[in-house]
């Protein structure tokens, strides 16, 4: 990694460090309290009230150390929109739910649509003014792609709206969506310094602000990222893997956001199929440790090793195949 890439990183958590102790007060006054659902672990209870659309941190660090980039680092561009774009859209899911209190926020309908066309611009992008191809590298295997053909498009928006969800997901407990996207950021930082891809400012600005958030989100958290937050990084994987051709990858990285999708899909088809049984104690799947008795802190650390452990496989998958 170049001088240029650690001083992105060190810029950006700067900027969440210092911002955090200003944020933290402001998301108070604006009484941005997460409301905690009621059937979820007895534990969370306490957390009602907490600060949340702490996201804000993360996207003004990521966007103010990137901007500089943005002219001379063209692969660059569509991470960065994708990131911020679904970023906008969980802020305003967040602010109709917290300022103006409606418990919805944005309805299902408008969510979905509002990812879909950040998507579709994204995708758009892509194909027009950039030379990224949408064959995708399969893991573990030297110099093969799988090229879909005329279904790459719909196979993109499935792998963005899902990483994006999933990422969603993941964030149910105090700092577990960002830990296990800050040791995923990191693995792309690597993988794009390795290469020379050219979207290393936004890959490192994305592990400072992390960082930086961390300070305020472990547990006990002081501030939630919200939707704001956890739409944003789903984006930021989701672009990276297509930026590196690599969305396959997502799969094996970003373990921990296909398990918490595939528990919560799993929990709605086996409590309709067996007429009100449930496969686990309750969904998405951090949940179902924590009702085993699990604490937060372990869980936490759990998914954060796994998905470290997953980056080192896909790491040196790479590198033994020159792909680094």
């Amino acid at each position: 990694m170049s001088r240029t890439d650690w001083m992105a990183v060190l810029i950006s958590f700067a900027l969440s460090a210092l911002g955090g102790p200003l944020a933290i007060p402001f998301l108070k006054r604006l009484k941005c309290g997460q409301t905690v659902r009621e059937d979820g672990p007895a534990t969370h209870l306490k957390k009602t009230g907490t600060p949340t659309m702490g996201g804000l941190l993360i996207l003004s660090s990521v966007t103010i150390t990137c901007l500089p980039f943005l002219r001379n680092r063209p692969r660059m561009v569509p991470v960065f929109f994708l990131t911020l774009g679904l970023g906008i859209v969980g802020f305003l899911d967040d602010y109709i739910k917290v300022v103006c209190k409606r418990s919805m926020g944005l309805t299902p309908v408008q969510k979905f649509s509002a990812q879909f066309l950040v998507t579709g611009i994204f995708a758009w992008y892509l194909l027009r003014y950039t030379d990224i191809s949408l064959a995708m590298r399969i893991p573990f295997l030297e110099g093969k792609y799988l090229d879909l053909g005329v279904l790459n498009v719909p196979f993109l928006f499935l792998i963005v709206l899902g990483t994006a969800n999933g990422v969603n997901l993941t964030d149910g407990l105090d700092g577990l969506a960002a830990s296990v996207t800050e040791i995923v950021a990191v693995f792309f930082s690597v993988v794009a310094a390795g290469g020379n891809y050219g979207i290393q400012p936004v890959t490192c600005a994305v592990a400072g602000a992390l960082l930086g958030f961390l300070l305020f989100n472990v547990h006990p958290a002081s501030v939630f990222m919200g939707d704001t937050g956890s739409l944003a990084l789903g984006g930021f994987v989701a672009g990276c893997a297509y930026a590196l051709q690599m969305p396959l990858f997502i799969a094996v990285v970003g373990i921990v956001y296909l398990a918490e999708t595939l528990s919560v899909i799993l929990q709605v088809g086996y409590y309709r199929i067996s007429g009100g049984k449930r496969l686990f104690k309750m969904a998405p799947l951090h949940h179902h440790f924590e009702l085993c008795g699990w604490t937060e802190t372990g869980i936490t650390a759990l998914f954060t090793v796994v998905t470290a452990f997953m980056c080192l496989i896909a790491l040196a998958a790479l590198s033994h195949r020159g792909m680094i």
